[in-house]
Protein backbone atom coordinates (compact mmCIF):
# COMPACT_ATOMS: atom_id res chain seq x y z
CA UNK A 1 0.00 0.00 0.00
CA UNK A 2 0.73 3.74 -0.30
CA UNK A 3 2.73 5.02 2.24
CA UNK A 4 1.50 8.56 1.50
CA UNK A 5 -1.13 9.98 -0.11
CA UNK A 6 1.11 11.47 -2.72
CA UNK A 7 2.44 7.91 -4.02
CA UNK A 8 -1.05 7.08 -5.26
CA UNK A 9 -0.53 9.85 -7.67
CA UNK A 10 -0.15 9.43 -11.49
CA UNK A 11 3.04 10.55 -12.60
CA UNK A 12 2.97 14.12 -13.37
CA UNK A 13 5.14 13.61 -16.67
CA UNK A 14 2.45 11.30 -18.14
CA UNK A 15 -0.20 13.33 -17.20
CA UNK A 16 1.41 16.69 -19.06
CA UNK A 17 2.19 14.18 -21.83
CA UNK A 18 -1.25 13.18 -22.46
CA UNK A 19 -2.69 16.83 -21.82
CA UNK A 20 -0.57 18.10 -24.43
CA UNK A 21 -1.07 15.74 -27.11
CA UNK A 22 -4.81 16.56 -26.45
CA UNK A 23 -4.73 20.41 -26.55
CA UNK A 24 -4.35 22.42 -29.56
CA UNK A 25 -1.03 23.53 -30.62
CA UNK A 26 0.44 26.67 -28.93
CA UNK A 27 -1.61 25.74 -25.71
CA UNK A 28 0.37 25.90 -23.09
CA UNK A 29 -0.93 25.24 -19.17
CA UNK A 30 0.91 26.32 -15.79
CA UNK A 31 2.38 24.21 -13.58
CA UNK A 32 -0.28 24.01 -10.96
CA UNK A 33 -2.74 23.19 -13.95
CA UNK A 34 -1.22 20.41 -14.45
CA UNK A 35 -0.69 19.26 -11.06
CA UNK A 36 -4.64 19.95 -10.63
CA UNK A 37 -5.13 18.10 -13.46
CA UNK A 38 -2.54 14.99 -12.35
CA UNK A 39 -4.89 14.64 -9.06
CA UNK A 40 -8.13 14.78 -10.50
CA UNK A 41 -7.17 11.83 -12.82
CA UNK A 42 -5.74 9.73 -9.84
CA UNK A 43 -8.68 10.23 -7.63
CA UNK A 44 -10.47 9.27 -11.03
CA UNK A 45 -8.57 6.28 -11.58
CA UNK A 46 -8.84 5.41 -7.33
CA UNK A 47 -12.76 5.82 -7.42
CA UNK A 48 -13.20 3.74 -10.38
CA UNK A 49 -11.03 1.51 -9.17
CA UNK A 50 -12.56 0.92 -6.04
CA UNK A 51 -16.45 0.65 -7.85
CA UNK A 52 -14.85 -2.15 -10.12
CA UNK A 53 -12.96 -3.89 -7.28
CA UNK A 54 -16.19 -3.95 -5.37
CA UNK A 55 -18.15 -5.32 -8.42
CA UNK A 56 -15.13 -8.03 -8.82
CA UNK A 57 -15.89 -8.76 -4.93
CA UNK A 58 -19.55 -9.70 -5.59
CA UNK A 59 -18.79 -12.07 -7.83
CA UNK A 60 -15.98 -14.04 -5.58
CA UNK A 61 -13.14 -12.66 -7.47
CA UNK A 62 -9.49 -11.05 -6.27
CA UNK A 63 -9.16 -9.87 -10.34
CA UNK A 64 -10.56 -6.88 -12.10
CA UNK A 65 -11.42 -7.82 -15.34
CA UNK A 66 -12.09 -5.02 -18.47
CA UNK A 67 -15.89 -6.01 -18.39
CA UNK A 68 -15.73 -4.95 -14.04
CA UNK A 69 -13.83 -1.53 -15.08
CA UNK A 70 -16.77 -0.99 -17.71
CA UNK A 71 -19.63 -1.50 -15.63
CA UNK A 72 -18.25 0.91 -13.37
CA UNK A 73 -18.06 3.34 -15.39
CA UNK A 74 -21.75 3.06 -16.01
CA UNK A 75 -22.86 2.46 -12.64
CA UNK A 76 -20.96 5.63 -11.30
CA UNK A 77 -22.47 8.18 -14.30
CA UNK A 78 -19.47 7.75 -16.17
CA UNK A 79 -21.08 6.02 -18.76
CA UNK A 80 -20.14 8.65 -21.73
CA UNK A 81 -16.78 7.16 -21.50
CA UNK A 82 -17.28 3.37 -21.65
CA UNK A 83 -17.32 4.12 -25.78
CA UNK A 84 -13.96 5.54 -26.07
CA UNK A 85 -12.39 3.11 -23.47
CA UNK A 86 -13.71 0.17 -24.96
CA UNK A 87 -11.95 1.19 -28.38
CA UNK A 88 -8.83 1.59 -26.76
CA UNK A 89 -9.27 -1.73 -24.72
CA UNK A 90 -10.35 -3.52 -28.03
CA UNK A 91 -7.00 -1.58 -29.82
CA UNK A 92 -5.00 -2.73 -26.47
CA UNK A 93 -6.18 -6.16 -26.26
CA UNK A 94 -5.36 -6.19 -30.34
CA UNK A 95 -2.03 -5.49 -29.79
CA UNK A 96 -1.34 -7.94 -27.15
CA UNK A 97 -2.49 -10.60 -29.31
CA UNK A 98 -0.65 -9.91 -32.38
CA UNK A 99 2.55 -9.28 -29.92
CA UNK A 100 1.83 -12.82 -29.00
CA UNK A 101 1.53 -14.25 -32.10
CA UNK A 102 4.47 -12.22 -33.73
CA UNK A 103 6.35 -13.86 -30.67
CA UNK A 104 4.94 -17.65 -31.44
CA UNK A 105 6.56 -16.91 -34.72
CA UNK A 106 9.85 -15.96 -33.86
CA UNK A 107 10.01 -18.85 -31.97
CA UNK A 108 8.60 -21.39 -34.63
CA UNK A 109 10.94 -19.40 -36.66
CA UNK A 110 14.25 -20.29 -33.81
CA UNK A 111 13.14 -23.44 -33.53
CA UNK A 112 12.66 -24.45 -37.51
CA UNK A 113 16.43 -22.84 -38.10
CA UNK A 114 18.18 -24.22 -35.27
CA UNK A 115 16.59 -27.87 -36.51
CA UNK A 116 18.10 -26.92 -40.22
CA UNK A 117 21.62 -26.67 -38.60
CA UNK A 118 21.98 -29.44 -36.58
CA UNK A 119 23.17 -32.44 -38.21
CA UNK A 120 23.02 -35.98 -37.13
CA UNK A 121 26.22 -38.15 -35.89
CA UNK A 122 25.79 -39.86 -38.79
CA UNK A 123 25.41 -36.87 -41.18
CA UNK A 124 28.73 -35.54 -39.62
CA UNK A 125 30.98 -38.82 -40.25
CA UNK A 126 29.84 -38.50 -44.16
CA UNK A 127 30.95 -35.11 -44.46
CA UNK A 128 33.99 -35.86 -42.40
CA UNK A 129 34.45 -38.95 -44.97
CA UNK A 130 34.07 -36.50 -47.73
CA UNK A 131 36.61 -34.07 -46.60
CA UNK A 132 39.35 -36.11 -46.21
CA UNK A 133 38.21 -37.88 -49.77
CA UNK A 134 38.59 -34.21 -51.22
CA UNK A 135 42.03 -33.69 -49.65
CA UNK A 136 43.40 -37.28 -50.77
CA UNK A 137 42.37 -35.98 -54.60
Amino acid sequence: MAERPEDLNLPLSVVSRLVKEALPEGVNLSKEARVALARSASVFVLYLTSSANMLASKDKRSTIRGQDVMKALDETDFSHFEDPLRKALNAFQKTVKDKKVASEQRKQQRKSDANKETTTPKEAEEEVIDLAEDEEN
